[in-house]
């Protein structure tokens, strides 16, 4: 959610290889991001749910939708485990059903649902989703809540350096992690991040630089890889990564 969407949609074309034109209105003007032709994001202007203009104007975030079967029963559960519906069930034509919710520790992220829309058509390539990751100020909590509403387990992650780093696991399979707040500045709020695949992390780095975007961590490399937290000219962060891990 951009103030400019046509100004988002250019810096990712140009950073990422992204595709992807201003929708129809009857759509909000929701534009869907392709790589190699496949959905890999979506980018659409900050508006009210009656099309007017913000104000004033949201942050603009990157929102991390997790997948559900049923939107309506994890709706139930997120009340019953102390999380908040922040918007929706909603339709989106037939693409499927959304709603944002927050976890109890502030965290928000979306749901969905798919309709004849299944989300990222391609994963773990440059330019492409590869890792979400969840910021909070209670790791117990929040691992109990998303346990709770979702078909996901948690536990602490096996890789060397790592150690205190919560992973998000689905059938057994890691799909996502959970770290401690306490290791971010001052004043940053629980939140997810979304995390990019690319081939190198310094060159990805200085060309957003060159666009106007901001390096928040700059390059370095740690146990998953080498990575950056980077933020597009108009505030989006989010986290670039050349994995060292298998996929």
């Amino acid at each position: 959610m951009v103030p400019d969407q046509r100004a988002a949609l250019d810096f990712y074309r140009d950073l990422l290889g992204w595709e992807g034109e201003v929708g129809p209105p009857e759509q909000g003007g929701y534009a869907v991001c392709t790589l190699k032709g496949k959905p890999v994001a979506g980018i659409m202007k900050a508006m009210n749910q009656d099309g007017t203009v913000p104000d004033p104007m949201p942050p603009t975030v990157w929102t991390t939708y997790l997948s559900t079967d049923d939107v309506e029963g994890t709706l139930t559960s997120v009340g019953d485990a102390g999380g908040t519906v922040m918007m929706g069930p909603m339709d989106v034509m037939d693409l499927g059903r959304m709603a944002l919710i927050a976890d109890p520790t502030g965290g928000v992220v979306g749901l969905w649902q798919a309709g004849t829309f299944a989300g990222a058509g391609i994963v773990n390539e440059h330019g492409a989703l590869t890792w979400n990751e969840l910021a909070t100020s209670d790791l117990p909590a929040a691992a109990a809540f998303y346990s709770s509403v979702l078909p996901v387990t948690t536990a602490r992650s096996e890789m060397p350096g790592a150690e205190g780093y919560i992973e998000f696991k689905v059938d057994g399979r890691a799909v996502g992690g959970m770290m401690d707040l306490s290791t971010f500045p001052p004043g940053v709020s629980p939140h997810w991040q979304p995390y990019i695949s690319v081939d190198d992390v310094d060159a990805v780095q200085a060309a957003a630089v060159r666009a106007g975007g901001r390096v928040i961590a700059p390059a370095f490399d740690m146990v998953a890889g080498r990575m950056a937290v980077l933020a597009d000219p108009q505030g989006g962060t989010f986290s670039v990564i050349t994995p060292s891990m298998p996929d």
